[in-house]
């Protein structure tokens, strides 16, 4: 029996657009709402230059409603709405996959599918591990330059840590409260597993399915549990977990205004003439974190890398108001 070749499974065009509509969807991220397509950054991201703005209206503020009256003397001074905007940092990503790399894949029936489901989970792990380093960078830059007021640290360096240190439901209500008012809007929780670990055996992990058909997803106190080993700090046994209120950030997938999204190079002369056959698969993308803006200030290449979205430089706050920040940071033991 001859075997099945990237060629025969793969239809470019076909490909491309699999992967951009399902993009973030079986996330648990996604699932929750804490990540949300974005249509302007959609269209932002097949037109040229490196970044883009998103602008928005400030918040109307807390000024005390007039008190009508019947005078026509007296007249009401308009409040004034200011605007503002966010600057999007586009990033350019590739990798690619040998016919050789695919083989167990390939072989079989529902190639097609399987091929799909391999590479759609590789981007999926992409863009949770992009997403998390921006959250370190927005958790950096807010202690670097906001007096840490979206952060509750109850973490202790040396010593032995006691329960008011070890991360707990009271550490995750009084993160939460950093949001004031707002605290209710949390709606997803990322965590490290060595957290997670502690939080199953504690009981204090739940599981739903969404749909009958859907994936899985932990709970904690009714959040959508977001589990990565990024999550820690330069100390030892110190880690850090995010609240997230729906909405948070803001994505989008596209394939690049130029070239190809999905494409099959045949090298023949590899292998000493043996051929070989290499799957490319190239985004455009932008994940972007509500009420901040990329700054660049430490950026090597055309696009931020996964560490360089974790730099403290490359983040500043673009609203007035903490609460209008959909995110909230517990650091502890």
């Amino acid at each position: 029996m001859a075997q099945t070749q990237i060629s025969d499974v793969v239809v470019p065009a076909e490909f491309t657009a699999y992967q951009v509509e399902n993009s973030m969807v079986s996330t648990a991220f996604y699932q929750s709402g804490v990540i949300v397509g974005n249509g302007e950054m959609q269209s932002q991201l097949v037109a040229g230059s490196q970044q883009f703005t998103v602008p928005f209206w400030s918040d109307a503020g807390e000024i005390e409603a007039d008190i009508t009256n019947d005078n026509p003397a007296i007249l009401s001074t308009p409040q004034k709405i200011t605007a503002a905007a966010q600057v999007v940092r586009k990033s350019f990503l590739h990798q690619s996959w040998s016919e050789m790399s695919l083989a167990s894949e390939l072989s079989g029936s529902e190639a097609l599918q399987r091929v799909q489901n391999r590479v759609q989970a590789y981007w999926d792990r992409q863009w949770e591990r992009r997403l998390v380093a921006t959250m370190l960078g927005v958790l950096y830059s807010n202690v670097a330059n906001n007096s840490a007021d979206m952060v509750l640290n109850i973490s202790l360096s040396t010593g032995t840590p006691t329960f008011a240190n070890i991360f707990n439901g009271i550490g995750v209500i009084n993160a939460a409260l950093t949001l004031g008012d707002r605290l209710n809007d949390v709606k997803g929780i990322a965590m490290h597993s060595y957290i997670y670990s502690k939080a199953l055996i504690n009981n204090e992990i739940q599981f739903f399915k969404p749909s009958e058909n859907g994936l899985e997803i932990a709970t904690y106190k009714g959040m959508a549990v977001i589990v990565d080993d990024a999550l820690v700090t330069a100390v030892p046994g110190i880690y850090v977990t995010i609240l997230f209120g729906p909405g948070a950030v803001g994505y989008a997938v596209a394939e690049p205004r130029t070239g190809f999204g999905t494409e099959i190079w045949r090298t023949p002369a590899a292998g000493n003439g043996g051929g070989q056959t290499t799957l490319h698969s190239r985004f455009n993308a932008a994940i972007h974190p509500l009420g901040f803006s990329f700054t660049g200030a430490s950026v090597a290449g055309e696009s931020p890398i996964i560490s360089e979205l974790a730099l403290a430089a490359n983040w500043t706050r673009a609203v007035s108001q903490r609460k209008s920040v959909p995110l909230a940071f517990l650091i502890s033991n």
